[in-house]
């Protein structure tokens, strides 16, 4: 018989149990009631939270425009197609419609997809073209999604690709001014918030965290009109002699602003496949030994002594003298001449007895204010300095060299520099890229000398002169030949730079213009014969385009008959 205290402790664990499934219950319902009728933002937060996506809003890359207003890089919204790998993987059948539009072959698609299906997201290709976004559009693919970029082109295509550069994928700056004013072509793209379906369509616009900021324009000094005639002329030039490689420099004399700047070989930017050896801006970045073009600085440092004047005689004869074991020789035997016959005959000989007789430190200096050791200042990525030596390290072989352009290396951008300042009555202007950038010149010769200097460049291209195919109808023209050997391992080659550097109108000069061809082919490799013909060929061109006025009305110039060469190398 059981007692009657058995039954009363399974009796309260009964309604222990009860009560807390009763307190249990009461619980959860009053959380879902919370839930769902008082606090509901916790529900809508979590669901949210699993299609709420941040994207980025692409913006718009700056343009770069010539000083005309004409676009040179421009930046068109275009379609970027991607995948979602999970999903398009459920549906195998779809991969090769998409690989039939895209014109790739399915197998490879579906490999990338299975390499990354833990991924939600996979670009497939960017920046579509617009018929080819408006089929994959058509196709409907669970899975497959268009987001808009930004594209961008080049209008000039290779005429102006060593100025302007490119961008990569992802719109950043890699050559060129692209990527020297790269932050302020660039913006800042936004960010917004948007909720998407299972299908990975954007069903709400939730908010802009982030507003985009476009870039900045660019506007360039370069002329478009004139970087094509520079361009022809260049490209039709080295075709032509079989050249290596040429540049061309156009700068307005009173602003130093570069009006065009073109090389060979060049690339198209708007393609994908770029050869790398035609990438580089020679004009700035590539040094050579420039020649005779040199030797106007070197009179220039001696009419600033004072002892030497435009008709100081100077004995040549015979065609040659040794210095240091080493013989420096003229073209011809030019006997007696003068300081601007030396010039116009292009003698190395009269230009080595200038150079000995300088202090070296004086000649150096000349050099030195005229830009030569040291950077333009254009900001362009890569460009190079040159080389000057210091005066301190001169041999007296090594100083009568420096005077007909041999132991210096220079750009086609520094001679530009160099010879504005000569043509601009001595006054230096650092040469510009950019619209409004402050350029105030500095002195660095007596206007009488830099005058004297310019008037001797004018016989150049005179009747008895080494640049008679330089010279333009109806306008006077000054500059300087210049023909030098390339150096090489084993001394100097039989290979040449053919050059030319000059500015017009002589009476008030406007342009200058400086030509490089590298390696001309063949026994026509003469400045004189190579690259002054080009010279006047795009100066005749730009004087036209710019309305220059004329200043030899009475058309003395005549055409040259004549092929022979210059006097120095």
């Amino acid at each position: 018989m059981s007692q009657p205290g058995q039954h009363k402790a399974p009796v309260s664990r009964l309604y222990a149990f009860l009560l807390v499934f009763l307190l249990c219950s009461i619980a959860l319902v009053a959380r879902a009631v919370n839930l769902q009728v008082i606090d509901t933002e916790f529900l809508q937060d979590q669901g949210e939270a699993r299609y709420l996506r941040e994207v980025v809003v692409p913006t718009r890359r700056g343009n770069i425009l010539d000083r005309n207003g004409e676009p040179l890089a421009v930046s068109t919204p275009v379609d970027s197609v991607w995948v979602n790998p999970k999903m398009l993987l459920q549906s195998p059948e779809d991969i090769q419609p998409l690989a039939d539009v895209l014109a790739v072959d399915a197998d490879e698609i579906e490999r990338r997809l299975t390499q990354r299906s833990t991924r939600e997201f996979v670009w497939l290709r960017r920046r579509l073209h617009p018929d080819v976004a408006s089929q994959i559009k058509a196709l409907k693919l669970h899975g497959v999604f268009l987001q808009k970029e930004y594209r961008r082109f080049y209008p000039a295509g290779e005429v102006t690709s060593h100025v302007i550069g490119f961008t990569n994928i992802d719109d950043v700056g890699q050559e060129g001014l692209e990527l020297a004013y790269n932050d302020w072509l660039q913006g800042k793209p936004g960010m917004k918030r948007i909720i998407r379906d299972r299908l990975g369509r954007t069903v709400e616009h939730v908010e802009m965290v982030r507003e985009s900021v476009p870039g900045h324009d660019l506007s360039l000094t370069i002329d478009r009109r004139l970087q094509y005639l520079a361009y022809r002329e260049l490209k039709r030039t080295v075709l032509k002699h079989g050249a290596r490689s040429g540049s061309v420099v156009l700068l307005d004399v009173k602003t130093g602003e570069v009006l065009a700047m073109v090389n060979q070989p060049s690339y198209n930017p708007n393609h994908a496949n770029m050869d790398s050896e035609g990438l580089r801006n020679r004009a700035v970045t590539d040094v050579f030994e420039p020649g005779s073009v040199m030797k106007p600085f070197a009179v220039a440092s001696a009419l600033e002594t004072g002892r030497w004047t435009p008709t100081t005689p100077i004995d040549t004869t015979p065609g040659r003298i040794n210095i240091s074991g080493h013989t420096i020789s003229d073209h011809h035997n030019y006997g007696p001449i003068d300081v601007t016959r030396l010039i116009t005959k292009s003698s190395n000989v009269a230009a080595t007895k200038i150079a000995l007789d300088l202090e070296p430190e004086h000649m150096w200096n000349t050099y030195d204010r005229f830009g030569f050791g040291d950077v333009t200042g254009t900001g362009f990525p890569g460009e190079s300095a040159g080389v000057l030596r210091n005066h301190r390290r001169w041999r007296r072989v090594e100083q009568a060299t420096l005077s007909y352009g041999y132991g210096i290396s220079v750009t086609a951008l520094q001679l530009a520099e160099a010879f504005a300042a000569l043509a601009d009555d001595g006054r230096l202007r650092r040469p510009s890229l950019v619209m409004g950038a402050e350029n105030p010149p500095t002195s660095v010769l007596d206007p009488k000398i830099a005058r004297q200097v310019s008037a001797m460049l004018e016989t150049v291209t005179g009747p008895e002169g080494t640049g008679k195919k330089a010279r333009v109808e109806n306008y006077r023209v000054s500059g300087k030949t210049g023909t030098s050997r390339k150096a090489s391992a084993s001394g100097y080659a039989s290979r040449y730079i053919a050059s030319f550097a000059g500015f017009a109108p002589s009476s008030d000069p406007r342009l200058v213009g400086v030509v490089v061809i590298n390696d001309p082919s063949g026994k026509v490799y003469y400045g004189g014969l190579v690259a002054a013909p080009l010279f006047s060929d795009v100066m005749t061109g730009a004087l036209r385009l710019l309305n220059i006025p004329p200043d030899n009305y009475e058309g003395m110039v005549v055409q040259a008959a004549d092929t022979g060469g210059e006097g120095g190398q």
